[in-house]
């Protein structure tokens, strides 16, 4: 960490090191690289967002939900629960084929931010970066990370629209008079609690995308040379 941690109470009054947060981190950067610094990896994540967008676009397209199978229309709790299993089903191959393919340009945009460790510039553009790791890992150095990210989604879309489901369906009385309101905002809230779920798995393959890579934000002492995800995130979980 580039700057030390704070001693603060937890709630339940004991004594806690915190680590800055994030406008102390983007004061600090500012003041290293100026506020050029707090932008590295943008144009790499901008075409990943891009990528991931039109991708959705053309699988949806390629496979709209009417032409999968048909789901009566009858609003009873087992129907109701198949087609949000359709749906979230549905949703999911689009998730996972959209990663796939912006993820090559995910690791780029991770590498490009950790340079300021390091204060390297061994990607400096999105075609040379390209070359290098095509060049230094082979075409299995654009998805290093891919599958912790994939199952963080995964986990995330089935988690956040059957909780979602269930709470409508069983917790929302249908009798009370702000029920609708309710149900539009179950969803939201849940998205909110389910990613504190699913956050160690995109950690994990955001560490993944730039360990051993070459950068010293990836190499010891900074980071261990872990052999895979789940090396990783034993070492994580054992800290």
């Amino acid at each position: 960490q580039p700057l030390p941690p704070t001693v603060g109470r937890n709630v339940l009054g004991r004594k806690v090191l915190y680590l800055p947060g994030f406008f102390t981190y983007a004061r600090h950067i500012v003041e290293v690289d100026g506020k050029r610094g707090l932008f590295r990896g943008l144009t790499p994540r901008l075409i990943s967002s891009t990528l991931s967008t039109i991708t959705r676009g053309s699988v949806k397209k390629a496979f709209p939900l009417e032409d999968m199978e048909h789901v009566s229309n009858k609003d009873d709790v087992k129907t109701s629960l198949r087609k949000v299993v359709k749906e979230t089903s549905h949703e999911m191959m689009m998730q996972c084929v959209s990663r796939v393919v912006s993820h090559p340009l995910h690791v780029i945009s991770m590498r490009c931010m950790v340079q300021f460790v390091g204060r390297e510039v061994k990607y400096s553009g999105v075609f040379s970066a390209i070359g290098r790791i095509f060049k230094e890992e082979g075409i299995l150095g654009f998805f290093v990370g891919l599958v912790p990210h994939i199952l963080g989604d995964v986990i995330f879309l089935w988690c956040c629209n059957l909780l979602a489901h269930f709470i409508n369906t069983y917790a929302v009385d249908d009798n009370f008079s702000q029920a609708s309101v309710i149900r539009s905002y179950t969803k939201f809230v849940m998205g909110i609690a389910v990613s504190m779920l699913t956050y160690p798995f995109l950690l994990v393959g955001d560490l993944m995308a730039v360990n051993n890579c070459g950068l010293r934000a990836g190499l010891p002492p900074y980071a261990p040379a872990f052999t895979s995800w789940i090396h990783c995130w034993r070492y994580l979980s054992a800290q």
